[in-house]
């Protein structure tokens, strides 16, 4: 393995310019279409999707329109998102409030690249989480979305965080991108969620993650047999795509696998998720 990645980088310093990939500083570029001020607490429905560059596909583009209409979100986490640096009009297709987290710009096709969280309220705070070592391939790093939302039940926040996870480099890397990550969430008490593409396409890396989330007091959405061995994965390895939660309770056949969509690599995973303030029913009841 070490032999091949060395040949992949040769091949890659050969053949890539290294200016053509420009890594930018932790920023988002927003748009608010919205007026809601809150979600509701008893259905929280998510989509996590790596669309893969698609989203100028007309696929693609009916595709999500379909999910969108069928399934209605209130939070959406889409992994390696595109927008064109001149002026786009994504609320032609996204009517709902979105922040865009860029890790880099490509300059031969005036794209940016990176994650897209949208809901349908506008984030009370937002933080972008950049890792401290860089991908091989393009030499740029990845980069993670934490954005928090107030709930119709007022007494908490939902902390959500759309993540990718950094590939090609050793474990050691990996593990320090989750550090970081683990970090960002440790200090929020209320409902969490963290969801995206954790590139654990082996089982080391899949461990590092279940350490992780098992620290931060994490549960994963548990979908059905069936459906579980749609999600991406390499060969044999765990899937690469999951959704987390934390002091939330997932309703009954919420949890789907929508493998009949083929406009990304990966397929789209959805959950619904409740929000019970079991403190205040205890004091309702004395």
């Amino acid at each position: 393995m070490p032999n091949i990645q060395k040949h992949v980088n040769t091949l890659v310093t050969k053949f890539v310019p290294y200016y053509r990939f420009l890594r930018l500083q932790e920023l988002t570029i927003d748009n608010n279409n919205s007026l809601q001020t809150e979600i509701n607490s008893k259905s929280i429905k998510v989509l996590s999707w790596n669309i893969a560059k698609q989203n100028y596909n007309k696929t693609w583009l009916k595709d999500f329109s379909t999910i969108i209409e069928t399934y209605q979100p209130n939070l959406i986490f889409l992994q390696e998102f595109s927008l064109k640096v001149e002026a786009d009009k994504l609320e032609t297709w996204l009517n709902m409030n979105w922040s865009f987290a860029p890790n880099f710009v490509d300059i031969h096709h005036q794209t940016y690249s990176g994650i897209l969280t949208a809901a349908t309220i506008s984030p009370l705070t937002k933080k972008v989480i950049t890792t401290k070592h860089y991908e091989p391939i393009v030499r740029t790093p990845k980069i993670s979305l934490v954005t928090e939302y107030l709930l119709s039940d007022q007494s908490t926040t939902l902390l959500t965080i759309n993540s990718h996870l950094i590939n090609f480099v050793d474990l050691n890397k990996f593990k320090i991108q989750l550090n970081q990550l683990e970090l960002a969430l440790s200090t929020h008490r209320g409902p969490l969620i963290f969801s995206g593409d954790f590139n654990t396409w082996s089982q080391k890396r899949a461990v590092l993650l279940n350490q992780v989330t098992t620290q931060l007091g994490l549960t994963p959405v548990i979908f059905a047999p069936h459906e579980k061995e749609k999600i991406k994965r390499f060969l044999l390895s765990p899937p690469l795509d999951r959704i987390f939660y934390r002091n939330l309770s997932v309703k009954k056949a919420s949890a789907k696998v929508l493998d009949k969509i083929c406009s990304s690599d990966h397929k789209p995973l959805l959950a619904e998720f409740t929000y019970i303030n079991t403190q205040k029913n205890q004091y309702a009841c004395r």
